[in-house]
């Protein structure tokens, strides 16, 4: 964004209305409030062919309205400088040699105060011409021309952040920095039917003419995700050797990562600590993990999709899905969004006569075309139809990626089909429940964390204590140079003992179903162990992909605190140990929390808080089934329930419905009748040798246990 928006978008709108002398001010006064931080010998600089110095920028736009516009209608108008076109000329061969592009920064002359006399003097004789009669045609070349103005303002703004991107005192353009964003929703897909449908710019207004001819398409069902991929998935990309596998790849894209030693997007960095940080226009900052991922090439972004099980929408399809559905989110004003359309003529399209039919027809091979719009494009200047276009290997532009998938499918969330599958499976079913994975969202994971403070919940300072005491042992059973995976890591507060107690660790990645969690987790763990490699991995960890690329070839330890085990019935957690034991590979340690059986005295209050916090926590599964798959509960028209079942040796929490009620989930209608409760989760407590048993169905032998005195507490050291 350009430190002046907020100062021009009044005046930009106004002058839209006004005359069209009022609307040429209005930009060319927008182009010198962007050059105005920078300093004469910023603008002088080219940081590399693709760029252009910012002095650059402003006399071609100005050669542009006195080539196009006063020397053909302002009679008697004399060019400023003759030498002035051979300077600022970009590619218009119809009118003449130029100064090669990758030389632009080789223009010490004219001075940046010459240039600004330079635009003050045509300014002026477009003012009187302005002031006069305009013909459709010098109306026209005047659209053209404030549009092509915004275009370089744009460019302006990218080629300094590349240009102090290349500065050890890494400057920045402007001191404000970007507001740290919320936590991201889970990625979800909105689904289209296809069909028939007509694309391109209408003939009223104005717009560029590869916008033209208005033309028909016919699209298989498609389905668009409904906002852009951020940092944190990009983070996962790499993590999982995204870089690294040509498996992702187009064959150029793949020649161009090892020729170019690719390994993140342009501006990212990884810094001594391990965490990454990202050269904008406020200088070097942290890594913004739910900002939309930009400064990525085509190549990238067709490997990501790749990686994700997705591809890249067509630009047809991005623009009937941004005309018919309201629900897309981030169409325009953050990056501009790849596709996967090679940049090529509409049926029909005729390039226009002259100098100004070059303006773009002349670039219809080897480019991909862009859609949206930046948070650097100039308000009101990007629409629906606009085709941007760039080399497949450039990143420098603010670019970045929204994926798609085939088939229309409905309404649907990538991580949230899931939700929204087993949720509405779990509600149909008698009786209801709701499985308890589902319950750590940001909310769900902070409320955990207090509930682990209580005094009555004894589960977490018990094991705390026991893992004090016996981390000697079980660092002593932990190989050189190992990775620890910890399975659902929360805010890895135990972690910590296992890593101070084995220095031998190298490598730790934590799985967390929560993206919040383990972004603050990672960038814990990263800033108090510098010498650790943290590769975090976002996903459900009881169905796990993979090990991260940072894991594999290593010895492995598993870490699986907190009694998270007594979650699953036993048929899922000897499931979830034999995925784990496939996934840590053969002669793996495996190191398990698990709560052992006690009395009704002690697990009913620790399941059932007199503050009220578990209740709190059983309840944000209806908050989030609000939020996420438009549903309605009334959270006051539900109690939370803490019960001990003796026969299967677990506790229960349920939600129990208050009244009758019919309520709302993803648009269908689930009836409650008073008293009936939805089984939110189990936690089994086990005896030493039932435990022991169930691991040894996973292909699991229990290596050594250790048990903690009254409330008893057990960790045990599995071996594959």
């Amino acid at each position: 964004m350009s430190p002046d928006d907020t100062l021009v978008l009044a005046s930009v709108a106004q002058a839209a209305a006004d005359s069209p002398l009022a609307r040429f001010r209005a930009v060319r006064e927008r182009t010198e409030t962007l050059a105005a931080p920078l300093s004469p010998e910023d603008q002088a600089a080219q940081s590399m062919p693709d760029a252009s110095p910012t002095k650059w920028h402003r006399g071609h736009t100005t050669w542009f309205f006195e080539t196009f516009l006063l020397a053909p209608f302002q009679p008697g108008y004399r060019p400023y400088d003759p030498a002035f076109g051979y300077l600022f000329n970009s590619y218009y061969e119809a009118m003449g040699p130029r100064q090669p592009r990758p030389q632009r920064g080789l223009l010490t002359r004219p001075s940046c105060v010459e240039v600004g006399a330079y635009r003050r003097h045509v300014d002026a004789a477009m003012a009187r011409l302005l002031s006069g009669p305009l013909s459709p045609e010098m109306l026209e070349r005047l659209e053209l021309g404030l549009a092509h103005e915004e275009q370089h303002q744009e460019l302006l703004v990218m080629d300094i952040q590349h240009l102090f991107a290349q500065s050890p005192l890494q400057p920045a353009y402007r001191e404000r920095p970007d507001v740290p964003r919320p936590p991201a929703r889970g990625l979800g897909y909105v689904g289209f039917e296809g069909g028939l449908a007509t694309i391109g710019a209408d003939e009223g207004g104005f717009a560029f003419d590869n916008e033209r001819p208005r033309h028909r398409v016919f699209l298989e069902p498609f389905r668009l995700a409904d906002r852009l991929t951020t940092n944190a998935e990009w983070l996962g990309f790499m993590e999982d050797g995204g870089y690294e596998r040509p498996e992702f790849w187009l064959s150029d894209g793949w020649a161009m990562v090892q020729d170019e030693a690719w390994d993140a997007p342009l501006y990212w960095r990884r810094e001594e600590d391990g965490a990454w940080t990202e050269f904008g226009l406020a200088g070097r900052r942290p890594l913004d993990l739910a900002a939309p991922v930009v400064h990525v090439s085509f190549y990238e972004a067709a490997a990501f999709a790749v990686w994700s099980g997705a591809r890249l929408p067509t630009e047809a399809e991005w623009e009937v899905a941004v005309r018919s559905d309201a629900r897309l989110r981030q169409m325009s004003g953050e990056t501009w969004q790849w596709t996967a359309s090679a940049y090529a003529p509409y049926p029909g399209f005729r390039p226009g006569a002259g100098a100004l039919g070059e303006y773009n027809g002349k670039f219809m091979v080897n480019q991909m075309v862009l859609r949206g719009g930046a948070a650097a494009t100039p308000p009101g200047h990007a629409r629906a139809s606009y085709r941007n276009f760039f080399h497949p290997g450039q990143r420098w532009m603010f670019a970045g990626v929204r994926l798609a998938r085939d088939g229309a499918g409905g309404r649907e969330r990538a991580m949230d089909s899931e939700f929204r599958k087993d949720v509405l499976a779990g509600l149909a079913s008698s009786p209801k429940s709701l499985p308890s994975k589902y319950f750590y969202d940001a909310e769900g994971s902070r409320l955990f964390e207090e509930i682990t403070e209580l005094p009555e919940y004894y589960p977490t300072r018990t094991e705390t204590a026991l893992l004090r005491a016996i981390a000697p042992e079980i660092a002593a059973r932990i190989p050189q140079g190992a990775a620890m995976i910890e399975f659902g890591s929360g805010a890895s507060t135990k972690t910590r003992i296992l890593l101070d107690a084995a220095p031998q660790l190298a490598v730790y990645a934590p799985m967390d179903i929560s993206a919040s969690a383990l972004d603050a987790a990672a960038a814990a763990i990263r800033a108090d162990y510098p010498g650790l490699e943290v590769a975090p991995a976002l996903g459900d960890f009881t169905h796990p992909l993979g090990l991260p690329a940072a894991a594999r070839g290593r010895p492995t330890v598993g870490f699986f605190p907190g009694s998270t085990i007594g979650n699953f019935p036993t048929d899922e957690a000897v499931a979830f140990l034999e995925a784990a034991r496939r996934l840590l590979g053969p002669d793996a340690l495996f190191v398990v929390g698990a709560d052992i059986a006690k009395g009704e005295d002690v697990l009913i209050p620790a399941y059932d808080d007199a503050a009220g916090v578990t209740a709190a926590f059983n309840k944000n599964l209806l908050v989030r089934a609000n939020r996420e798959l438009e549903a309605d509960f009334d959270l006051d028209a539900f109690a939370h329930l803490a019960v001990w079942n003796a026969v299967e040796s677990r506790m229960e929490m349920h939600l129990v419905s208050l009244e009758d009620q019919v309520v709302s989930v993803a648009g269908k209608a689930v009836a409650f009748l008073a008293g009936e409760t939805i089984h939110t989760e189990n936690s089994y407590k086990y005896e030493p040798a039932a435990f022991a048993d169930m691991a040894g169905r996973a292909g699991w032998r229990v290596e050594a246990r250790w048990i903690s005195e009254d409330p008893a507490f057990g960790v045990f050291a599995l071996r594959s």
